[in-house]
């Protein structure tokens, strides 16, 4: 079980790291939760009469946003309206004290209500303003609305994901995202290392187009010296073969990967057809993703005649690469996964115990943790606000402008 006694994690890296998290669905606010895991003091800030949507995506209980608590864990929450005098000015108190803003409104907006880069860095020259959006803080689209399912068309990913003869296809989870966020959270931490040795701080601009453009591999590379444009291959691959899912014979499912020639070899000789490994096509990737067919029918009727728990082990005997097509139910009781406490558990004030995934990675001497999961809204106003120095009376004014 993850500590949650709200402290900062003893040791953890980033500990004495302030970072102000004004933005809202998902690529900014999982960037902000990502560097909250390993210590940093991360301030969610929120509009007071509009929360950040998160709060009210998928399921809930008990009217309780359940992804919220994901996503705000390790966040104390306050409530600010920017676009009010007494918001401004207390924003930028609070820039004075941070190290981090992360921001995902449309480019212009902050400087429409004056606290842009110019007077958040007049605040605080030490700040890193790190501005995530759809399209970048330039060029002909930076002012559209933009949102991951745009970045998955545009950057190819669609194009290439699904079966031939089908539409394209976008992932059912916020891919591009999240992989901004990872992105974004990297680039906090070099503008961070930038500062070390320059004492000043810079504009990190963080496109969410881009990042899953990268992933993707050397498509642009491909085009660019072959004129080569990479088509839907459903779950084959241009590269290797066999390399699919196969259902068994009772009625579940399995992934098979061949990339190694070595492994690709004892997938045969345990499907019981080792006179494929002579075929000179069967020597490269290439050549055995030609013949995917061919494959794909000696593993996939091997593999139909035997339940998922014998492939599995059959498998892993034979030291060839294969994992089970599991649900969130079987991950839950994957053993692996147990192992790892990949999904762990956290005391919260308002469901009990829940559980989650856990902090991304492991570090041995300085580890991260899970210290609450997402507070309420507005939960955190008055204490982090009170040791900015702002008094009852400062409050009680900032409340009657509409300022918190």
């Amino acid at each position: 079980m993850t500590e949650t006694n709200g402290t900062p994690t003893p040791g953890a890296p980033l500990t004495g790291l302030r970072v102000l998290d004004l933005a809202t669905l998902f690529a900014g606010p999982l960037a902000a939760t990502m560097l909250g895991d390993f210590g940093a003091e991360v301030i969610k800030i929120e509009h007071p009469s509009k929360p950040d949507p998160s709060r009210g995506h998928g399921p809930s209980k008990n009217s309780v946003g359940l992804w919220w608590k994901l996503l705000g864990r390790n966040k104390r929450t306050i409530t600010l309206n920017l676009s009010r005098p007494g918001g401004r000015a207390t924003l930028l108190r609070l820039a004075a004290t941070a190290d981090v803003i992360i921001e995902n409104f449309r480019p212009g907006t902050l400087e429409k209500w004056d606290i842009g880069w110019e007077e958040l860095s007049a605040a605080n020259p030490r700040l890193v303003l790190t501005r995530v959006t759809g399209f970048g803080q330039f060029g002909p689209y930076a002012h559209r609305p933009g949102f991951g399912t745009l970045a998955e068309a545009m950057s190819g990913f669609a194009s290439i994901t699904g079966e031939p003869d089908a539409p394209p296809t976008l992932p059912p989870f916020g891919l591009a995202d999240s992989i901004a966020a990872l992105a974004t959270a990297y680039a906090v931490m070099t503008a961070l290392a930038a500062r070390d040795r320059t004492g000043e701080g810079q504009v990190v601009d963080m496109a969410i187009i881009e990042p899953i453009l990268t992933v993707l591999g050397p498509q642009p590379l491909w085009y660019d010296q072959l004129g080569y444009v990479q088509e839907r291959t459903g779950n084959r691959s241009a590269n290797n073969a066999p390399r699919n899912t196969y259902r068994t014979a009772d009625g579940t499912w399995v992934a098979v990967s061949t990339s190694a020639q070595s492994v690709a070899e004892r997938v045969m000789r345990l499907v019981g057809r080792p006179e494929l490994i002579d075929e000179p096509w069967f020597a490269t990737g290439a050549g055995r993703a030609a013949h995917a067919d061919v494959l794909d029918t000696a593993v996939g009727t091997w593999i139909a005649a035997r339940t998922r728990t014998d492939v599995l082990a059959a498998f892993e005997k034979a030291e060839a690469a294969i994992a089970p097509v599991q649900d969130v139910r079987d991950v839950l009781t994957d053993p692996q996964y147990q192992a790892l406490d990949t999904v762990t558990t956290v005391d919260d004030p308002e469901l009990g115990p829940i559980r989650m995934q856990n902090v991304l990675f492991r570090l041995s001497a300085t580890p991260g943790a899970i210290r609450w999961a997402g507070r309420p809204h507005g939960a955190d106003t008055d204490t982090v606000l009170t040791e900015l120095g702002l008094t009852p009376a400062d409050l009680a004014a900032l409340r009657t402008e509409g300022a918190l």
